[in-house]
């Protein structure tokens, strides 16, 4: 009989601290429900206490949510404790996620205290949140750098005030695949009671571990793995949900299975990536765009003689459609809204008439309409309601010529226009922008992807600009890649109040 371990997808937290990539409640909405249907078990919908937005997420997710347990993340606060009971309020299933850090760097450093007062706390917290609910989760902050007697006496603490689950965090990603595996052993061969409780991983990828880390975790006895989809997360970013997933499903002999439908995983990753404007590398594991491309002569000569040659998943098992219906500027509403739902887009018939006008006109530039394009276009109506929106981008540019653009702006309903010159056609259109916006911006980080392969393919467009001391995050997608950036740098422009 197979073990069962338990996802903990903590996307919509964790996953959403990496900086421009926040969304609002009903994106956050919309990627809940695809984790549902993706099958994970435990869904973290957010930090209470850390912003209104934050709490009224919670609260939505758990109305919109059937069977996953909704948690919420808390500090080892009583107010914070008390703001995640009201937001899980309306969950089905809840669980209250509250700890504190337990190394001494972050004892000595953070908290200013000792062992013994933050073992007093920690107890505290998961007392207070059991008045709430029944299950309560407890995290040791930066446990892979905690001396493991230490630690184990803390988890026991905790499981005897009530702790369901004990969280590990490698929060800094500083562990060795043996030493963290080795740490999960301790824990389950030293701690009075731990039967009463799952032992749960999170593990960060700073050196590249997390995966092997949370594997080695899951290999020693945790049954709770906490990961993003698509690895998304802080700094580095975290375990990939897709990652364990797969290992598991490849690896049948270790014995052990998740509730996760492997065919959605394509469509959820396609859609985190797209809501939050975060390219996934095309050399990612499992949903890469190159995962299962093979351009070598001795790998393609291989696989066309046997699949199973160079590839050990059936890319079908990730979701991944071979037989892929193609969009282009003949295909109806009805294609276009078979290729949406596929990548787990779902859409009234109001916003499909909207997106399909924009589909056309994309179609009529391009040979044929991806997926990521797809995903693209049904994101891209919210700059409908931006107060600066692109009216016209004229641009001319060449080998010894000096590049000069002319551009038109509405804000709110005025209509404006500029021009000037710059190096090159995008430095002349910003120079342009920056003529009607007169305020002092400074473009800090300037990104570009294509979403495809071809010449005529959609290419995305990040930037961060800062003002007034604050980084503002925008992002841009069009054919043509100065359109693109314009786009992006007015998306910036949105974020912070025009005067």
């Amino acid at each position: 009989m197979s073990d069962r371990l338990y996802i903990f997808d903590t996307t919509l937290r964790d996953g959403e601290q990496v900086p421009g990539c926040q969304l609002n409640t009903v994106e956050k909405i919309q990627v809940a429900k695809q984790l549902e249907q993706l099958g994970v078990d435990v869904i973290e919908a957010g930090f209470p206490i850390s912003s209104p937005g934050d709490f009224q997420s919670v609260v939505e997710i758990s109305k919109a949510v059937t069977w996953p347990t909704i948690c919420a993340l808390t500090r080892a606060v009583e107010k914070d404790i008390d703001c995640a009971a009201e937001a899980l309020k309306y969950a089905k299933r809840k669980r209250i996620h509250t700890g504190i850090g337990t190394s001494d760097s972050h004892i000595k450093y953070k908290f200013n205290s000792t062992r013994e007062e933050i073992l007093e706390r920690a107890v505290s917290a998961v007392k207070y949140a059991k008045k709430y609910v029944e299950d309560v989760e407890f995290y040791a902050e930066d446990a892979g750098r905690t001396d493991n007697e230490y630690l184990a006496r803390v988890v026991e603490a905790v499981i005897k005030a009530g702790a369901t689950v004990v969280n590990i965090p490698d929060t800094t990603g500083y562990c060795l695949p043996e030493e963290y595996g080795k740490k999960i052993k301790y824990l389950i061969e030293h701690v009075d009671g731990i039967e009463k409780a799952q032992i749960s991983t999170h593990c960060h990828n700073d050196l590249g571990m997390a995966t092997a880390n949370t594997l080695e975790g899951v290999l020693n006895g945790a049954r709770q793995v906490e990961v993003t989809i698509n690895g998304i997360g802080e700094r580095a970013g975290n375990t990939a949900l897709e990652e364990i997933a797969m290992i598991l499903k490849c690896h049948k002999g270790l014995g052990i299975d998740t509730n996760i439908n492997t065919t959605k995983i394509v469509p959820t990753s396609r859609m985190v990536s797209s809501l939050m404007n975060m390219p996934v590398q095309p050399n990612k594991a499992i949903v890469g765009r190159n995962a299962f491309a093979h351009s070598s002569g001795i790998h393609q000569d291989g696989v066309l003689k046997n699949v199973q040659t160079y590839e050990i998943m059936n890319p079908k098992d990730v979701g991944l459609d071979d037989n892929a219906i193609v969009l282009t500027a003949r295909s109806g509403r009805a294609a276009l809204k078979y290729r949406l739902e596929v990548n787990g887009v779902k859409v009234d018939d109001e916003k499909l008439n909207k997106i399909y006008k924009q589909f056309l006109v994309l179609a009529d530039k391009k040979k044929e309409v991806t997926d990521d394009d797809v995903l693209m276009l049904a994101g891209s109506d919210a700059s409908e309601t931006h107060s600066v929106k692109l009216d016209y981008l004229q641009v001319t540019t060449g080998k010894g010529v000096r590049s000069v653009a002319s551009i038109g702006l509405d804000i709110s309903g005025q209509k404006f226009e500029a021009a000037s010159s710059g190096n090159g056609p995008v430095d002349a259109a910003i120079k342009a922008l920056k003529k009607i916006i007169t305020k002092q911006m400074t473009l800090k980080e300037f990104t570009i992807q294509a979403i495809d392969k071809g010449s005529d393919d959609v290419g995305k467009v990040h930037m961060q600009v800062e003002y007034d001391g604050h980084m503002y995050y925008g992002f841009g997608a069009d054919t043509d890649i100065v359109t693109a950036s314009v786009e992006a740098y007015i998306d910036c422009i949105n974020k912070f109040r025009i005067r």
